[in-house]
This record gives structure tokens, sequence and C-alpha cells, in this order.
């Protein structure tokens, strides 16, 4: 029996996930932290696993997806050092399945390759993913599973910092739906222009997209601020928080047969 552990380190939050024979057995969302040790990571590790009732040792498979190249050397030498062995990383030379049309392939974020595989995955069509993370990402995949390109705009978690930081009577508030539109304090205001704002960006440049292509593409959400701006939405038609990790799953296993192959 494989038991795999899948790791999304974002820029601002690290998923992991571990998959036993293909069914996700437990998740968590750790803050990213770039100098974290192997040795550190092996006792975060065994307390979730524990915690989980997952013996400590049966992890001997893994998987990696980084937006930051500083946590892949603390990263594999955990899993040499507890799993029997390095990690696939997701990145040049690995199969996915999925032509990069992008200019220049190097320059996607193995996140969003990841999440547009197992969107297609499920879709099994021209889809949009729109990823709400440190950065707010929409990705578009044509219905022959190529990834197509997509849209970078700046987080939802950075724009309201940006507005405390730089607005000297503004606090930082909380990423809530405040109930109205025309708010008559400043905090919901604030969280109006957050939310409701997020929400229309997001509906324009999905319909944006959707006028760009010559196909229908079905809109998912994944991220943890997902469920909620897509429920302010009109275009959003799913959400799933475990997307990325399921595109990891899908990965490492397209690259496991493949070996075996050989």
């Amino acid at each position: 029996m494989t038991v795999l552990l899948a790791v999304d380190v974002g820029n601002t939050n690290t998923v992991l996930g571990v998959f036993r024979d293909g069914a996700l057995a437990a998740h968590w969302r750790i803050q990213t932290v770039a100098e974290r040790t192997s040795d550190e990571y092996a006792v975060l590790l065994k307390t979730l696993l524990d915690l989980e009732g997952i013996p400590w040792r049966a992890v001997d498979a893994g998987i990696i997806s980084s937006v930051v190249p500083p946590t892949l050397f603390g990263l594999q030498k955990f899993f040499k050092a507890y799993c029997g062995g390095s990690a696939l990383v997701v990145g040049p030379g690995i199969k996915t399945g999925m032509p990069i049309l992008y200019e220049n392939p190097r320059e996607v974020g193995a996140d969003r390759i990841v999440n547009a595989v197992a969107a297609y995955e499920d879709v099994r069509g021209g889809c949009i993913v729109v990823d709400f993370g440190t950065a707010t990402t929409w990705d578009v995949v044509t219905p022959k599973g190529e990834y197509l390109g997509g849209v970078i705009a700046p987080g939802i978690q950075i724009s309201a910092e940006a507005l405390y930081e730089h607005a000297a009577k503004l606090p930082r508030v909380e990423l809530a739906r405040p109930g109205k539109v025309i708010a008559r304090n400043t905090v919901s205001s604030m969280q109006a222009g957050i939310v409701y704002g997020y929400a229309g960006m997001v509906d324009a440049l999905v319909e944006r997209i959707r006028g760009e292509v010559d196909f229908t593409a079905r809109c998912i959400a994944t991220g943890g601020l997902a469920p909620l701006i897509a429920k302010e939405t009109k275009t959003i038609e799913a959400t799933d928080d475990l997307l990325t990790l399921k595109g990891l799953k899908i990965l490492y296993q397209r690259n496991a047969d493949s070996r075996s192959e050989r």
C-alpha cells in the first residue's frame, strides 16, 4: 500500500495531504517558512500524523509543488531522511500530460499547472481555474487539455494589508462578508470593497476570458478564500479547496506509471 505525502508550498501557506491507495486520508494547512529544516518538518509531520492516527513511518512516497524555491532543500532532506528517498518535484522534466502553450513554459508556477491538471481531469473539457492565494490567478485549459495561459492579480489578503499599511486611518479588518454594499462604518466599508470588489473582478475577468476563446469553459475556484468570494460571484460554478492536492496525486501517479513502464 502506497502512502503518498503531497506538499503544495505557497508564498503564505503550505498545504499537505496524505493519500492512502489514492484516497485522501488527511490534510493540513500550515504557515510557509522558507528556512524550515528537515528535522522541523519531521517533528511537525509526526505530530499531525499522530493526530489523525496515521503511522509515522507509513509515508513512503512524496511529491512537492513549490513557488518558494528555498523550501525545497529542507523538504527533500526530510523525504530522504524519513521517507526512504527523494520526493518528485513538479517542474521541468516532469510528465504532466498537459501541453503548456505559454510563450516560456518555465515561467508558469508549479501550482498553476497542478490546478489545471486536476481541473481538466474533473471537467474533461474547457475550464477556468480561479485560485485565491497570495496572488489571485485565472488559468485557462482548452477542451484538448492544453494549458492556454491566464491572468495574475494581487491577492485579497495583499490588497487588504496594503490598505492598512498605506492609509493612516484605516484599520486591519477581518476578511468577511459585510452584508451590504453600502456600508455605514469604516470596517464594513472596507469589507464591502474587498469582498464585493474581488467578486466583481472575478466575474469581469472570467467573462473577458470566455469572450476570447471559442469554447465553453467551466469555472472552478480553489484556495483558502474561495468559499468567501465564490458565493458572491455569477461566474464561478464550483469550488474545490483540495484541487491542488488532487492534482499532485494525479501527477505522482502519471510519473509512477511512466517509470514502471520502462
